[in-house]
């Protein structure tokens, strides 16, 4: 896999150190991505651009993030068929409350599957679990990490156990 098979897009270059946890995610995981600035209300027309040609790039799997009420998701999913995860982004005066009702609240037909706010690290899990079906390969690496996860939390609950009997 070398061809981007997800595409990121955030809605302006403030997002990106929430947007690079989904990076860091990809990478971990060995998923080719692509990652780029399109705001929905500042570029509407790169934004559709982008989405209508997802598919045709090979792109499988679309996640925008975007804060405010500002809503870079439901413009994306307006323009594709493509799975599109929604990172609803925390700024502005309601702590990012308006774009998780932004992301959430789409109308019949027009989905976008969304995660907490500034869930960027778990919309890259998801965009992972959907090429999973296809991707043997990234199967195997969401295995590995669940795995590596549940040995770590039992580890550290030995750990607590025997902290708490020494005291």
């Amino acid at each position: 896999m070398t061809k981007p098979l997800v595409g990121m897009l955030m809605g302006s270059d403030s997002d990106l150190p929430v947007m690079e946890k989904a990076a860091e995610v990809f990478r971990e995981m060995g998923v080719p991505f692509e990652m780029d600035i399109s705001s929905a209300h500042r570029l509407p027309d790169k934004t559709a651009e982008y989405a209508r040609t997802a598919r045709g790039r090979g792109i499988e799997v679309l996640i925008a993030g975007a804060g405010m009420a500002a809503h870079l998701a439901g413009v994306v999913a307006a323009h594709t068929t493509l799975p599109v995860i929604g990172v609803p982004l925390k700024s502005g005066a309601l702590d990012g409350v308006d774009a998780l009702y932004s992301t959430v609240q789409m109308p019949p037909g027009i989905p976008v599957a969304t995660v907490a706010i500034d869930g960027a690290k778990n919309a890259a899990y998801l965009a992972c679990s959907i090429l999973s079906i296809k991707y043997p390969e990234i199967a195997e690496a969401l295995e590995k990490y669940r795995e590596k996860t549940r040995k770590m939390l039992i580890s550290k609950s030995e750990d607590i156990k025997k902290d708490s009997h020494n005291k």
